[in-house]
C-alpha cells in the first residue's frame, strides 16, 4: 500500500509542471495580445487626431465670399455643404500624427467632396508591437484610419428678400450681405465619422 502511494505522487509532478508551463505560456500570449491591442489603440488615436487637425485647418481657412449677385440657391448650397471652401487641410495632419507617435502613410490623407466636406487620414505606428511569444510581432506595426467631417451649424432662410437670413447655433442671426459674415468655426462643427 505504501509503495502505491509514492508512485501516484511521482506521477503528479510531471502533470503539475505541464499545467504550470501551459498557464505561463497562456499568460505570455495574453500579454502579447494586450501589447498588440495597445499598439492598435495608439494608431487609432493618431489617425483620429490627424483627421480632426486636417478638418480644423480647412474649416479655419473657410471664408464666405459672396459673388457679385448671390442668390438663395447659391447660399443654400454653401450652408448645406454642397459648395465648399478650401480643401487644404492635410498639411495639418502630418505634424499631428507625429505628435501621436504615428506617421501618415503615403497617400494617406485625402479630402472627400463626395456628398460632404471631410478628410480621411490613414496612419501607421512608428514602433512595432515588439518581441512576444507569438511569431511575427517583432516587426509588425499597427495601422488605422479615421474620417473627420464638417457639419453645418447654421440654417439658411431665403427671407427677408433679397438674400435672406443665416441663423447659426450660439450666434445672432445674420442678414446676408449686411456686415461681416460669420467665420468658419461659427458656421461648421467637426465630428469624427464612422468608417
Amino acid at each position: 500500500m505504501i509503495l502505491r502511494v509514492s508512485r501516484e505522487k511521482g506521477q503528479v509532478a510531471p502533470a503539475y509542471v505541464v499545467v504550470v508551463a501551459s498557464l505561463l505560456f497562456l499568460a505570455l500570449a495574453f500579454f502579447a495580445v494586450g501589447q498588440a491591442g495597445a499598439t492598435r489603440n495608439a494608431a487609432q488615436t493618431g489617425a483620429d487626431a490627424a483627421a480632426l487637425a486636417a478638418a480644423k485647418l480647412s474649416r479655419d481657412q473657410f471664408e464666405l465670399e459672396l459673388p457679385d449677385n448671390p442668390n438663395p440657391p447659391f447660399l443654400t448650397a454653401v450652408f448645406n455643404l454642397a459648395e465648399f471652401g478650401s480643401f487644404r487641410g492635410c498639411e495639418a495632419a502630418y505634424p499631428m500624427a507625429e505628435r501621436n507617435d504615428t506617421v501618415v502613410t503615403p497617400g494617406g490623407c485625402s479630402a472627400d467632396d463626395n456628398g460632404g466636406w471631410a478628410f480621411t487620414v490613414e496612419v501607421e505606428t512608428r514602433r512595432p508591437v515588439g518581441d512576444t511569444v507569438l511569431p511575427g510581432t517583432a516587426t509588425k506595426k499597427a495601422t488605422a484610419d479615421a474620417t473627420a467631417a464638417l457639419t453645418s451649424r447654421c440654417r439658411y432662410t431665403p427671407l427677408p428678400e433679397p438674400l435672406g437670413t443665416l441663423a447659426c447655433e450660439g450666434t445672432e442671426p445674420w442678414l446676408v450681405g449686411e456686415g461681416p459674415p460669420p467665420e468658419g468655426p461659427d458656421l461648421f462643427d467637426i465630428r469624427l465619422a464612422e468608417n
